[in-house]
């Protein structure tokens, strides 16, 4: 988040992290050196070398970066400082100042020039009153014009002033040309955007490893669960994300979607929250139906399997239904023969009573909260080989419907009072949508056979899951807001000098 925010703080975090990293892998070679192999060909090994790797590969982009564009930014700055705008009233008479001087240097705006002038450009001329304020506003500008490049070089590099600041300051930008630093921008903000996926792949597969489930042919029933159940928890730090005000700029923070000339025409056309929902449930429908028979490859199909393609079947309808619903063009062509019928009438009528109604400015679209809604219920009373197995699929189903009312309050509020700027409304409905979803997702996870199996043989029953699954679900849903703050907080660092912090919260 740091490195998001553009903080200079990001790259001695990324060093510290690189440092914990590394004693754990120097502690994990040790182990693998004293133990043997326990799981042979898992994936875990492989990928978490990828990840360190990878992170290790952006923190040097990182470091390139800082002072590749060093050179660059001090420029810029200083290009900024020079283009400083000046009031339009005080450029006129600095202008009419040195128009009268060039005509005679010690007349004054009282001295007609024995009939010379006219009114107007008596009027127009400075008095010697005023004379020594627009001076003394020139020498304040020229002087915040030279310090703005001096604050930017007094910013240094990551070790200040130091003989490696200077050795790198002197080295990097000369070896980095600005199109391959413009590709490292590129690579650095996709790895910042993926390094949660990532980390999240990691440490799930790091918990199989260590759990030793998973083997052999059981590997796709764990991955349904583990795939599908992931989804959900990240669908929920979505949830959470908009509430917390994420993607406002795109109106995804149930909050007035802001026009064009305020973001951009790129962010401007990108489609609603509600959109993308409906994209990924039809996405899952239209990929799974031919999953669901991947583990018995070549058999008979089961009751089971049939109805696993149903639910996907659903999935896929109701996204496609979703999407329609949310085009805009299809609502225009569906309001078709209102906008006929009402043609035969007089221009004033329809100026009332055609005019948008306020629904309109936002999404009130139930489809992917009824789809999981209807899921969650159809989980609840899925069959399975033993009660615990049963109990746990309960309990995920369960918690789906409770996110699926959640949404359908946060749609009544929504209706009730809409949207009317451009700052997240958060309705509070949505931290019980999120808390739902990512706790699902995770007893989603859990419920696989081999670790319901696991359970079996240590004693324990399905209200171990479900509780140690609540409070694992509060905790990352605090680190996820205390993360987004100190996103908050280093933006705000960064643009301190212009930065506007009178915005209540």
């Amino acid at each position: 988040m740091l490195s998001l925010a553009r903080s200079r703080l990001a790259l001695p975090v990324q060093l510290l992290f690189l440092s914990v990293n590394a004693s754990g892998l120097f502690l994990g070679g040790i182990y693998n050196h004293n133990t043997p192999d326990l799981y042979k060909g898992n994936i875990h090994h492989a990928f978490g070398w990828a990840v360190t790797w990878i992170v290790s590969a952006q923190t040097v982009v990182g470091l390139i970066r800082l002072y590749a564009s060093e050179k660059t930014r001090v420029q810029t700055s200083e290009e900024q400082a020079a283009s400083i705008p000046v009031s339009v009233a005080f450029m006129a008479q600095h202008r009419r100042m040195h128009s009268m001087r060039e005509v005679d240097p010690y007349r004054y705006s009282n001295d007609s020039g024995h009939g010379t002038e006219s009114p107007t450009s008596r009027s127009d001329a400075l008095s010697p009153m005023e004379e020594p304020e627009e001076e003394e506003m020139l020498r304040m500008y020229h002087r915040q014009n030279a310090d703005f490049g001096e604050q930017e070089k007094k910013k240094g590099g990551l070790w200040r002033q130091t003989a490696i600041d200077r050795f790198l300051s002197r080295k990097i930008p000369a070896m980095v040309s600005e199109r391959a630093l413009g590709l490292m921008n590129i690579v650095y903000g996709l790895v910042d955007r993926l390094i949660l996926i990532l980390g999240f792949v990691a440490i799930t597969t790091g918990l199989v490893v260590y759990g030793g489930i998973f083997r052999g042919n059981h590997v796709f029933n764990g991955l349904a669960h583990f795939v599908k159940g992931g989804i959900f928890v990240w669908y929920g730090l979505l949830t959470l994300g908009r509430w917390m005000g994420c993607f406002a700029d795109i109106g995804w923070a149930w909050n007035m979607k802001p026009a064009a000339d305020v973001v951009g025409r790129r962010k401007a056309a990108m489609p609603s929250a509600e959109f993308v929902e409906s994209f990924l449930i039809f996405f899952y429908g239209a990929t799974n139906v031919f999953l669901e028979h991947l583990a018995a490859w070549g058999g008979a199909w089961t009751a089971q399997d049939l109805e696993h393609v149903s639910i996907s079947v659903m999935f896929f309808g109701g996204g496609l239904c979703g999407m329609l619903i949310e085009s805009k063009k299809i609502r225009h062509l569906l309001n078709t023969s209102v906008l006929l019928k009402s043609g035969t009438h007089g221009a004033h009528s329809s100026n009332e009573l055609l005019q948008a109604p306020r629904t309109y400015g936002f999404s009130l679209n139930p489809l992917p909260g009824l789809i999981i809604l209807l899921l969650g219920i159809m989980m609840s009373s899925h069959h399975q080989a033993s009660m615990v197995s049963t109990m746990v699929h309960k309990q995920w189903g369960t918690l789906f419907v409770g996110a699926s009312f959640a949404r359908a309050v946060s749609y009544i509020l929504t209706y009730l009072s809409p949207p009317t700027s451009l700052l997240p409304s958060r309705p509070p409905s949505e931290i019980i949508t999120a808390f739902c979803l990512i706790s699902g997702g995770l007893i989603f996870m859990a419920s696989n056979k081999d670790t319901v199996a696991a359970m079996e043989a240590y004693g324990l029953n399905a209200m171990f899951s479900f509780t140690v699954t609540m409070g694992l679900t509060a905790f990352v849903m605090a680190w996820t807001i205390v993360v987004l703050a100190v996103k908050g907080w280093a933006f705000r660092r960064q643009q301190a000098p212009s930065f506007d912090t009178r915005i209540p919260a």
